[in-house]
């Protein structure tokens, strides 16, 4: 059975029985007296608009106060509370499906769909997702946290009615709902699935997509003629006329038509703005103020009876953070939060560290970048995500955001790579997945000199198992002539940063994690690494465990402070083990694991990596040499199971990849009793 289906215990109906519990677990309880009588949507349905004003401002404080005790996503939320009572007011959800593209917007329709009393947990370990997720909510339609899925999925549950409506005459079609952003908006994929949405029949008619324009890139002016021609074009009276003209026209020569058909559409986007959403099938709403309730509740009630117009796209503007100072002050700043104080608007800083991964590969970049003109850098929309920022302030003209379009990205510093332009293409390890056949097929078959910055690879922490970098050693591992490097530290990611700049064989990448480094001494000039040549970190000792024959703990990525932890226990226990930063992934340093093979007994290698990366490659070099038959293999990999948000140090130990799991492998592979291997860790 769906679970989906499945009434979670929060959202049983509680109408004229107020749980004790439910009430306990939410702080401002009694502060909010409208949103007090809000468990689900359906209690908006008797409000009056000036009461759904009312809630609106309550519902922004609660999501202002919960955020600033968990943190998370505060200013896409704010920006759209207005738009989300509109619509649980005027739709019937869940019945009538409501999806929010990325899903980073939720918090208020989490609120208002049975999970006020949660809201606290968001992006703790084991409470609310930071985003949709359908095993969480009936109200969650369609999990995301990728951007500009929303429309080919509301499209796809669209014409899935349309195909049960036909099935079942009892089966009414209900409106799906699309709210998607001004960037998310940009990405190929939102045309592509308009594109579909004009010519996949019926089943289309009953989609309305909310573009949110929190950034006035595209949309024009809204001002009192705007909103008149929105609630107008909207309106049954109109398109009943629309309709009539359209019964007449068809009766007309097939040019005379045509003809008709276009002068009505451009007339139209003339006053209203929506030329290229008409040219691509849908009917253009917009665009309107979308923190006016007394404009929005109209139209939306006017689209949700609007019969036979097509795929509609309703545009409104909205500001981010709106209603919270600080957030409308700084936009960027409060996209994403720490906890924060609610009167103040300050951020709680986390203590002093060392600097993080990716703000050293940002200065190194820098260095080379001062010493060759031929570098350039390019984001898919994560400047400072990904530390690009610093380079687009001291070099403008070589820095590109393409916007929300990692396929572009990639393909874009292919064509650079032709002409001898050393790009550096800097993406998440997650959203990276999204341009694999650029890739595969663009940058890897030429063997173009791209370089790859992997960043927020291995596990996230809050952001959980959407954002989680898992996967790339195993889909770039797999693919000839490609280079795969990984720091274990910071000085290396300054390394492998200087060595890609230098590379121009081919295709070259090299993936670090979220999060700060060691607090290393990093030197004043980088190495250029030799490729595919591993280090040894500590040779193995005397040992004196009961049984001899030597371990060896071949590590790629940043596990290593890990492994020289656990080498310190398994020291204690009589075996010395001898430790490798691998460095490489491809091409493999088979003259070092040959030898690790052959001068010990357990081989372990340990990656923060799916199955079929790193330790796939060493083992499968094994066993064709006739070297694995001699030797106690064991590949330490992230677990085949999605991992779910916690702080990365938990998942890691739940991952089995913390210092504690690799004695135990170490041990039992040999031979150790599990009674006493146990007994070291409690």
């Amino acid at each position: 059975m769906d679970e989906r289906t499945q009434t979670p215990k929060n959202q049983e109906n509680l109408a004229g029985n107020e749980s004790t519990d439910f009430i306990k677990s939410i702080p401002t309880y009694g502060r909010f007296p409208l949103l007090d009588r809000v468990r689900h949507p359906v209690d908006l349905n008797n409000l009056s608009v000036e009461q759904l004003e009312q809630l609106a401002r309550e519902l922004r404080a609660e999501t202002i106060d919960a955020v600033s005790t968990t943190g998370g996503h505060l200013g896409a939320s704010l920006g759209v509370v207005e738009l989300t009572v509109a619509l649980h007011a005027v739709f019937d959800t869940p019945q009538d499906s409501l999806i929010w593209d990325v899903g980073h917007q939720a918090y208020p329709h989490k609120i208002l769909t049975g999970r006020r009393d949660l809201i606290r947990t968001l992006r703790q370990p084991g409470g609310l997702s930071g985003f949709t997720k359908r095993s969480e909510s009936i109200y969650d339609p369609f999990g995301a946290a990728h951007s500009s899925t929303s429309i080919s999925a509301g499209l796809g549950i669209a014409v899935a009615n349309h195909y049960k409506a036909r099935r079942d005459p009892k089966f009414k079609e209900r409106s799906v709902i699309a709210v998607i952003g001004d960037g998310s908006i940009s990405a190929g994929m939102a045309y592509e699935a308009m594109n579909n949405a004009a010519v996949a029949g019926p089943g289309a008619e009953k989609l309305i997509v909310i573009l949110n324009d929190n950034e006035m890139s595209i949309s024009q002016p809204v001002g009192s003629m705007s909103v008149y021609l929105s609630q107008l074009l909207s309106s049954r009276h109109f398109l009943g006329l629309r309709d009539l003209a359209a019964r007449v026209a068809s009766k007309l020569p097939e040019s005379i038509e045509k003809r008709a058909k276009r002068a009505e559409e451009y007339a139209r986007a003339m006053m209203t703005g929506g030329t290229l959403f008409e040219e691509l099938g849908f009917y253009y709403v917009g665009p309107i103020d979308g923190h006016n309730l007394q404009q929005l509740i109209p139209v939306l009630r006017n689209l949700r009876d609007a019969e036979h117009i097509g795929p509609v796209l309703l545009h409104i503007v909205t500001e981010k953070g709106h209603g919270y100072q600080p957030a409308e002050k700084s936009g960027d700043k409060y996209h994403a939060v720490s906890k924060f104080n609610v009167i103040t608007g300050e951020q709680t800083k986390a203590p002093p560290g060392p600097p993080s991964y990716t703000s050293v590969f940002s200065k190194e970049l820098l260095k080379c970048a001062k010493k060759d003109e031929n570098i350039v850098a390019i984001t898919a929309a994560m400047p400072t995500g990904t530390g690009l920022d610093k380079f687009e302030a001291e070099f403008p003209d070589r820095y590109f955001d393409v916007g929300i379009a990692e396929q572009h990205a990639v393909t874009f510093a292919a064509g650079l790579a032709t002409e001898g332009i050393r790009p550096f293409c800097a993406i998440y390890s997650s959203f990276l997945q999204r341009a694999y056949d650029q890739v595969m097929h663009d940058v890897v078959l030429q063997k173009l000199p791209v370089r790859f910055v992997i960043d927020r690879a291995g596990l996230v922490g809050a952001d959980g198992a959407t954002h989680a970098g898992t996967y790339d050693i195993a889909y770039l591992g797999c693919l000839p002539d490609i280079v795969l490097m990984a720091p274990s530290n910071e000085v290396e990611l300054m390394h492998m940063t200087a060595t890609a700049a230098a590379f121009d064989e081919g295709p070259i990448a090299f993936r670090f994690p979220r999060g700060p480094g060691l607090g290393l001494q990093l030197p004043n000039q980088a190495e250029i690494l030799e490729i595919g040549k591993g280090k040894i970190i500590q040779e193995m000792g005397t040992q004196t465990g009961k049984e001899k024959g030597g371990i060896a703990i071949l590590s790629f990525g940043a596990r290593l402070t890990e492994c020289l932890k656990a080498a310190e226990t398994l020291t204690q226990q009589g075996y010395s083990p001898t430790i490798v930063d691998a460095r490489f992934a491809k091409p493999l340093d088979t003259n070092l694991i040959n030898q690790l093979a052959r001068n010990h007994k357990v081989l372990i290698t340990i990656e923060e990596g799916s199955r079929g990366g790193f330790g796939a490659f060493v083992m499968e070099h094994l066993a064709h040499n006739g070297l694995l038959d001699n030797i106690r293999f064991r590949p330490m990999v992230i677990p085949d199971y999605f991992i779910n948000h916690n702080s990365q140090d938990a998942q890691y130990a739940e991952a089995g990849l913390d210092a504690p799991s690799i004695v135990k492998v170490a041990l039992k592979a040999v031979g150790a009793d599990n009674t006493f291997i146990e007994s070291l860790f409690n």
